[in-house]
């Protein structure tokens, strides 16, 4: 059986597309209802030249290893029930070794799993799969109290090129309250490199996902919070995403770690929609550089017509000049800039266009689009 899924999943892989730039990258379009065809003209298949043993026809082609790692694929299957593989999502990452060169796609089927997991830095090439049509949940209630903050986190990934698909990652620990020390709790960390997430949904209070480090990609996603609740020093481009603040007093969207100017970390939201409730603030500095960017973002009633909060402004940090807090024809009623922070850019369409690209996560070498996959019943994988 398990023989029949790697066969067929290899066949998948012939098709796998990969998004990549052209020599002139091509920006995100203004219009939301022209995003889809947007990255579809900018998803080109570059496998088949690899495949073939020999080189591709274009100078843009997917990293050595990543390539390699795509052209043996394992699949591993995760069913509460324990007509799978294994019952749980660590027993399945604990059974990829040390060292791994090759892309292991867990399926993960539908229910909730209580589950504190790490995927350490060896273990490369990881994909967590889920059913779009019954979303597996992977809860814990780590708090910054029991592990600290970073490490409390639900699924810690610290490898290159994970892929998270149709997930939930939660956080169940309650609302904190503000009144005792060590309640922040983290969904998800990512400090892997050349990470991506499509259709996944993070849920949780204070500091709910970790974007720690590396190059990431959030597509599709659904983020819930109430302070911080986007947090790290990840260079991270968010791509028609739900931002939802569930706080009941003061919110905060973001905090951002740059530590200086000439580092290029940075979260940059395009197409997103920010919701909920709280007197909300799109970001505040965590350390003294943090540079955060909205562009064609929908901002309900919630946010905070200055924008940008400097209740944790590091004490050292040179005011107003270090700090890069971006804006771009965003909409919505929180979208006026007439009362926003005077350091706060409106950018120009010069200033901006370096973000409006998948070159910005340098995506052209190992952005891949993740197959359409749906386990119909324990002996057949296919496309849908």
């Amino acid at each position: 059986m398990a023989s029949k899924l790697v066969l067929l999943f290899a066949e998948i892989v012939l098709v796998l597309q990969v998004i990549t730039i052209s020599a002139r990258p091509t920006l995100i379009p203004a219009e939301q209802s022209k995003l889809d065809a947007w990255i579809e003209s900018n998803m080109r298949a570059y496998l088949k030249g690899a495949i073939n043993g020999g080189e591709t026809v274009t100078k843009f082609s997917l990293d050595k290893q990543l390539r390699e790692a795509e052209l043996a694929v394992k699949v591993v299957k995760v069913r509460k029930d324990g007509s799978g593989d294994f019952k749980t999502v660590t027993g399945a990452v604990k059974s990829i070794p040390s060292g791994n060169t090759r892309r292991v796609v867990i399926w993960i089927g539908g229910g909730v799993y209580r589950e504190k997991i790490t995927v350490d830095r060896s273990k490369a090439f990881v994909t967590f799969y889920g059913d779009e049509d019954d979303v597996p949940v992977i809860t814990f209630d780590g708090t910054a109290k029991t592990y600290g903050t970073v490490y409390s986190a639900t699924v810690a990934v610290e490898s290159a090129y994970f892929v998270a698909v149709n997930i939930a990652f939660v956080n169940s620990a309650p609302m904190p309250s503000g009144n005792r020390e060590g309640e922040q709790a983290v969904a998800m960390r990512i400090s892997g490199d050349k990470a991506a997430f499509h259709n996944c949904k993070f849920i949780g209070f204070q500091d709910t996902l970790c974007d720690d480090k590396g190059r990431h990609f959030f597509r599709d996603c659904y983020i819930e919070g109430t302070v911080d609740f986007i947090f790290g020093n990840g260079q991270s481009l968010y791509l028609n995403t739900t931002i939802k603040s569930v706080a009941k007093n003061i919110g905060v969207i973001t905090a951002q770690a740059r530590e200086k100017v000439s580092e290029n970390s940075g979260f940059t939201f395009i197409h997103c929609h920010i919701t909920g409730s709280g007197d909300t603030y799109l970001g505040r500095a965590w350390k003294m550089s943090p540079r955060v960017i909205f562009a064609y973002t929908y901002m309900g009633t919630l946010i905070n017509a200055r924008g940008w909060s400097r209740s944790m402004w590091p004490i050292q940090a040179p005011r107003n000049r270090s700090v890069y807090y971006g804006e771009y024809k965003c909409s919505g009623p929180g979208a006026s800039t007439s009362s926003r922070v005077k350091y706060a850019k409106i950018l120009s369409d010069a200033e901006v266009k370096p973000f409006l690209s998948m070159t910005y996560i340098q995506g052209n070498k190992w952005l891949i689009q993740p197959p359409n996959l749906k386990l119909k019943n324990l002996s057949s994988l296919s496309l849908y």
